[in-house]
């Protein structure tokens, strides 16, 4: 069994409503250099590509407001910035460790 951690809550917003585009994105995070699988809570997916690091600019500075920790950088398809997540550091340790002890 994968544990599921919902997306919406690690960014501050409310759990993730069920509807038809609700979906799992199955991930690997690093934790103490053990790979973990688990799945990603999100309201929908629009498209999965594939990008080459050279695209991939460095994350911007969003001021003391927002933490960008988790974002790894952007990039851009056509003509469209999209924001890149770190996903190692999507998910806290704690996180994790609720959400395996739960899908026990």
């Amino acid at each position: 069994m994968v544990p599921v951690i919902d997306l919406r809550l690690n960014f501050g917003m409310a759990c993730t409503e069920q509807t038809v585009n609700t979906c799992i994105i199955v991930v690997e995070v690093i934790l103490d250099g053990e790979v973990v699988v688990l799945g990603a809570l999100a309201d929908s997916v629009q498209e999965v590509v594939e990008m080459e690091p050279d695209h991939i600019e460095p994350a911007p500075h969003l001021g003391t407001k927002f933490n960008t920790d988790f974002i790894k950088g952007m990039g851009k398809i056509d003509n469209e910035f999209v924001m890149i997540l770190d996903i190692d550091k999507v998910f806290s340790a704690e996180d994790i460790a609720v959400a395996t002890a739960v899908a026990k």
